[in-house]
Parts: structure tokens; sequence; C-alpha cells
């Protein structure tokens, strides 16, 4: 059932995924190649607001599929649930069938790639292509500023903070900005949901949510691997590990470039991952 209400931009339609609901945006072309979009994990996130640039872009040409994954966003937050990245594959993959998309293209941001990383893994045959953006996934010493992310306790204060380390352009760190994450952030259960994921200390979060080294250079996908040079919240050296270790990888660096690239560098965004998608569009119609 499709509950799309124009006012309320980041509500999709809800599908049932497993025992709970997921909030999905299914846009663009149905004959075009499905692109699953997830989200990162910063407070009062959800796939619109993660992927509202690029989603009516991508949908030009192929199928945008964008979930908020559970507990975050408009997705239902069981009680009780105990949130692991086994169960947020899961949902990516209830979504996949609810769907009936048998495989995808998957882009991944932060949080949201090492879910699409382990995602690849896990089930390489439900993924086409990959895109993992600024990307946790690997190990790392969790940074102050992604500490800081997980750490949100809801004021309109500490959002203008977290916007700060978010972006490298202080143009894009508005009030207006500010006051609709952080609103979005303390709507009924999204704070308490939030605060469940990731109590300190927070390494062990880092830590949970990396995949092993021996399966990720055993990936047999072509991978885009994109990062923004001045991010404060996941490090460079997470994406340049990721294209050391994964076999069929490129690596493109934005430069005055945050946590943000999806809308710091919009434009560029999508040209970069629209030219990396239709090349694989190319290789499926010439058999490579």
């Amino acid at each position: 059932m499709n509950t799309s209400i124009p006012s309320q931009p980041e509500i999709g339609q809800r599908l049932r995924t497993g025992s709970f609901d997921s909030n999905v945006h299914d846009l663009g072309r149905r004959d075009g190649v499905p692109v699953l979009m997830v989200h990162g994990s910063g407070p009062g996130v959800s796939a619109w607001a993660n992927w509202r640039l690029a989603m009516p872009e991508l949908a030009r040409e192929r199928r945008v599929v964008a979930p908020d994954m559970v507990g975050f966003g408009h997705s239902d937050r069981p009680e009780g649930w105990v949130y692991t990245m086994d169960r947020w594959v899961q949902q990516a993959l209830d979504v996949l069938d609810a769907l009936d998309i048998e495989r995808a293209d998957v882009v991944g941001n932060s949080f949201g790639g090492a879910l699409s990383l382990a995602l690849a893994i896990r089930a390489p045959q439900r993924v086409r292509r990959l895109v993992l953006m600024g990307s946790v996934g690997v190990p790392f010493p969790i940074t102050p500023g992604l500490d800081a992310v997980w750490g949100y306790q809801p004021s309109l204060a500490a959002m203008k903070g977290l916007l700060d380390i978010f972006a490298h352009s202080r143009a894009l760190v508005t009030d207006e900005l500010a006051e609709l994450r952080w609103r979005a952030s303390i709507r009924p259960g999204f704070h308490e949901s939030y605060a469940a994921m990731f109590p300190a200390p927070r390494q062990r979060w880092v830590d949970a949510m990396a995949s092993a080294e021996a399966d990720i250079r055993v990936l047999p996908h072509e991978t885009l691997v994109i990062h923004g040079r001045e991010d404060r919240v996941i490090p460079l050296q997470n994406s340049l590990t990721l294209a050391d270790w994964i076999p069929n990888s490129q690596l493109h660096v934005f430069g005055h470039c945050g946590h943000w690239t999806q809308i710091e560098h919009a434009q560029r965004f999508v040209r970069l991952v629209g030219d990396f998608l239709r090349e694989g569009d190319a290789a499926e119609a010439t058999g490579g």
C-alpha cells in the first residue's frame, strides 16, 4: 500500500519486512536496473534526508529503492529490538524480496556502506555493482566526530555542532537545516531507538560493523569507493583500505568535502555514480 503524503516527503510506502514494517521510497523507471540506497546513522536521519538530492536524478534512468533501516526514520521500532548487522542485512534482503527485485546495484553511505559491504559478502548474487561512500566496514579507531554523532543528546545546539562536523562547507550548516534535523531527532521514539543502537563505549560498534578482511578481498563485484578528503566522521584511510582490499575497485576522493559527499557535491556525486552504474548496464548488454 502506498502511503505517500506530499507534505511529508520522508514518507514512502510501508512494506512488510520480516516481523515489522519498513518505510521505503520506490521511484523511477520500473524497466530500469534497480539501485538500493542505504542511508547513514546520524541522529534524525532517514533515507529521504540522506538521498533527497540524489534519488530523483538517479531515478531518471533506473529504479531507486531507499528504505529507512529498522530503528531509523519512519520504519518500525520493535520493542526490545536488538540492533545488529545481521538484522539490518536481512531487512535489506526482505525489502528486495517484497519488491520482487532479484538483484540490484547497492549504494551505501557510512553505516550504510558497512551494511552494503556485508550484504555483498553474505548474498553476493543479490548485488550487481557496489558503491561505498564514507564507509564504515573495516577496523579503525573511532574518531571524536563519530563518537559525538553516536553519542548525540537531543538539543538544537547539539545538532548544530554535529552539522559542523558533518559538512566541510559552513554554507551548508544553516539554522533551517539544523532545526529540521533536530526536530526529526525528537519525534516520538526516535531518540530512544537511536540511543539503544550505539551506547558507550562505542568502539565496539565500529568493530561489530567491520567485515573480515579475507571476505572483502574476495569480493567479485565492481566497486566504486568514494570519500570526502576533509571527512571528520569516518577517516579517509577507511576508503584507501577498501580500495586496496577490494580487487575490482576504483577510488574517488572529493576535495573540500566532509562526510556529506552526496550533499556537498551533489551534482558531481550523481554524475560519478551514474556513470559507474551505466558501465554495468553496458557490460550486461554486451555480455561482459
